[in-house]
Formats: C-alpha cells, sequence, structure tokens
C-alpha cells in the first residue's frame, strides 16, 4: 500500500513540496523541492485506500473525521499545492469524473421542491455560523475589491455600488431581486436610489432577516421579501438582479431561468445577473461539495449560460469578468473563520468546524489555482437601453459614494 501510495502521489504532485507521512509510518516526499513545504500524515490504511479510489470526496471527508492530518501548515496551504498541480485532477480519478459528468442532469434537476430542500440545506443553518465570517451586511458572495488593501466590508459595499450601477436605476423602479440573501442588496437599492425592491429567497431564515433589517431601516414602504421561487413570482418590474442564486438553478433549467426573467423585465428594463463561472467549459460539481456543502448546486461555463440567454430572446449588453475578486474574498471569510472557529464548534461540532475551513480553503483555493471566476452579463430585450459606452458606471458609483456616507450603518466586527 506505501509503494502504491508514493507512486501515485507522485505522478500528479508535481509542483511544490509536500511531506507524507502513511499510515504505517513510512515518509516520503512529492513535487519538485520548490515553495514551503507543507507535511500531511494519514492515520489510518483505510483513509489512504480511499483517497486512492475516490480523492474528490474522500480527501475532504478524511479531513472532517481527522484521519488525514495537516502536521505542518494548514488545509489551505496543504490544498493550494494541491489544485495548483499541471493536471487538475489525477489521472485515476478521470473515470470517475466521466461518470460524473454523464449523471450531472440528475443530480442538478432542481424542481421546486429540491431547489427549497437545497437552499434549506446550506442557508438555514444557525444564524450564528454567518456572523462569524461575513461582513456586517451579511454578503454571501463575491466582493469587489476596488484596491488590493479595501477591507472586506468595503469591498462588499462596493461590489452593491457596482451592481446599481450597472443597472441604472430609477426613482421608483419596480426592482426585483432573485435570491435576495439576508437582504443587503435590495436594502441599498431601495434606500440610494429610491426604487421599489421585491426580494425573493426560498430560505426562511434569510426571510426572516431580511423583512427584520426592512423594519428596522424603516423601508417596509419600499422594500419588501417573499418566499417565493423565480418560476412563480408575479411581475413586470424595470429591473432585475441576481447575486450568487444562479448557480443553485441547474443546467436543465437555465432557459426557463431566462425566458422568466425575460417574461418579468419591461421591454426597456434591464437586468444584471453576477454568478460564478467556469473559464474553461462544462464541468461536474465537486462530489464533496455537493453532499456536504452544495447539494444541487453547479458552476456554468459561460458557453452554457449564454445559448440559454439568446434562446430567450434576451440582449446581452455587457460582460464583466471578475478574476481573483473571489479569492480575496474568500480569503478574508476564512481569516474570520478561523479566529473564531471555536465558536462554530461550540455551536455544531468539531467535525462540522473542520468540514467548513475545508469548504472555505478549497473554494478559496479553488479561484485562486483553477479556473473558477464571477460574471457579472447585463441584459436588455432591446437595443439602445443602456449607454453605448461603460463611462456611466463610473460616473454612477461615484454619485452613490457620494450619497453614502451617514447612510450607511455603521461597521462593525463579523459577529456582533
Amino acid at each position: 500500500m506505501d509503494r502504491l501510495l508514493r507512486y501515485f502521489l507522485g505522478q500528479f504532485i508535481r509542483r511544490g513540496t509536500m511531506n507524507f507521512t502513511a499510515a504505517s509510518g513510512t515518509k516520503f516526499t512529492c513535487g519538485d523541492g520548490t515553495g514551503r513545504p507543507v507535511s500531511v500524515k494519514f492515520l489510518t490504511e483505510r483513509t489512504q485506500r480511499r483517497i486512492l479510489l475516490n480523492p474528490e470526496l474522500a480527501l475532504g471527508e478524511a479531513y472532517m473525521d481527522g484521519t488525514f492530518v495537516v502536521e505542518d501548515g494548514s488545509i489551505a496551504d496543504t490544498l493550494e499545492i494541491l489544485l495548483g498541480q499541471p493536471e487538475m485532477l489525477p489521472r485515476w480519478a478521470k473515470l470517475q469524473w466521466w461518470l460524473r459528468y454523464f449523471s450531472r442532469h440528475a443530480r442538478q434537476f432542481n424542481w421546486r421542491g429540491r431547489a427549497r430542500d437545497n437552499v434549506a440545506h446550506h442557508y438555514d443553518l444557525d444564524g450564528r455560523l454567518y456572523s462569524l465570517f461575513l461582513d456586517a451586511d451579511k454578503q454571501y458572495s463575491c466582493a469587489y475589491f476596488e484596491t488590493p488593501d479595501t477591507t472586506l466590508d468595503d469591498a462588499q459595499l462596493a461590489k452593491k455600488r457596482h451592481l446599481a450601477a450597472k443597472l441604472l436605476i430609477g426613482h421608483g423602479n419596480r426592482v426585483l431581486d432573485i435570491g435576495s440573501g439576508w437582504g443587503g442588496l435590495g436594502l441599498y437599492l431601495a434606500e440610494m436610489t429610491g426604487a421599489d425592491v421585491t426580494g425573493i429567497t426560498l430560505s426562511s431564515e434569510q426571510l426572516l432577516a431580511s423583512n427584520a433589517r426592512a423594519v428596522e431601516k424603516n423601508l417596509t414602504g419600499s422594500a419588501r421579501f417573499l418566499p417565493s421561487d423565480y418560476r412563480d413570482v408575479a411581475g413586470p418590474f424595470d429591473r432585475i438582479v441576481s447575486v450568487g442564486m444562479f448557480e443553485h438553478v441547474g443546467i436543465d433549467f437555465y432557459e426557463t431561468f431566462f425566458r422568466r426573467c425575460a417574461e418579468l423585465l419591461r421591454d426597456d428594463g434591464v437586468m444584471v445577473l453576477h454568478s460564478i463561472g467556469r473559464s474553461t467549459g462544462p464541468d461536474v460539481t465537486s462530489p464533496w461539495i455537493t453532499k456536504y456543502i452544495f447539494p444541487g448546486g453547479y458552476i456554468p461555463a459561460l458557453s452554457e449560460v449564454l445559448p440559454a440567454i439568446e434562446k430567450a430572446g434576451l440582449l446581452v449588453c455587457d460582460i464583466e469578468i471578475l478574476r481573483l475578486h473571489y479569492a480575496e474574498t474568500l480569503k478574508a471569510w476564512r481569516d474570520r473563520f478561523m479566529a473564531r472557529r471555536e465558536e462554530a464548534v461550540r455551536l455544531y461540532d468539531e467535525r462540522f468546524a473542520r468540514m467548513w475551513e475545508f469548504y472555505l480553503a478549497a473554494s478559496e483555493m479553488s479561484f485562486r489555482k483553477q479556473n473558477l471566476m464571477n460574471f457579472q452579463i447585463q441584459l436588455t430585450k432591446r437595443q439602445g437601453i443602456v449607454p453605448m459606452t461603460r463611462n456611466y458606471i463610473t460616473r454612477e458609483e461615484a454619485r452613490l459614494r457620494a450619497m453614502e456616507p451617514g447612510r450607511q450603518p455603521q461597521l462593525q466586527l463579523a459577529g456582533e
């Protein structure tokens, strides 16, 4: 077993330096000797066998169970090496990838009931968990870092400002926020632009928090949040925005999603879709992510999204690719989570905390080392709705920024 382990890991790990200790006590090193060494240990032979047979699922499970231990470095350091190899997957795992690829439609067939269950699995956790690492506004999506030293709170505010500028919202415009989270974006649009905002979510926890925040900010007349599926909401709307929700739609429902958005959007309306995406074509969701974090979730390639937009009769006016913004967002979340990790253990248990630690680290390194990015697609139903050049975005951001001081909630530490 030790020889097999050393051979297969040596074939895969060609960059960096990783020191291994097998369950038998045998030690060996893989990589090219560059970078900061990371040392890991297998505690059982069963863990070694499982990781060789099914590395994408078993590595995360072994870390959660405590049978794969990082002795020198962190799990983030470990994943930085593993996800930074010339080949994205070990060669021996390619057959499993193909099997998952051919079954992905069944795994992502998110009809209404399944979509609601998928959302509850992740978003209806104890709200105190998210307060451990999110910004004060509880933005649970990619932030927009205007400068390298921008704080997480400022970067999330910049994201809301950037989206608002692209939406070209007029006072009194009816705005639909699909997948409205804890309400931060919808409340920002209502307060800063005078829009009439309807947010929809399938999460009962987020729904309660969003409407409570609207009451606290005296915005119930212009911002309300409803427990509704995007397929069931009534229109029309002048503007539609969706941030961090499209990843839960499922590839078989892309045409349904965009056709419904086209039906809901007025003829002179504007829509902006913000989603995680892939730069290298269609793929599959990590089996570990599917099992433990986002059941039914999938990160699409633009080549899978654009045909559905075209079939819905919507026009693409602008596409912006945000490359490392989510890597920096996830790093900030991971740093905050690790600073308050013991609170997560008290909320759940040690295994759950290790699961969340692995999730944040693996996600960050997937953006930093592999093919993930974020895209923002601006859509209309006819030509001439948005300006011909992008200068209006900068101008509108400047106008919104000038209005913000004194109107935003006081910044606070995550969890306060």
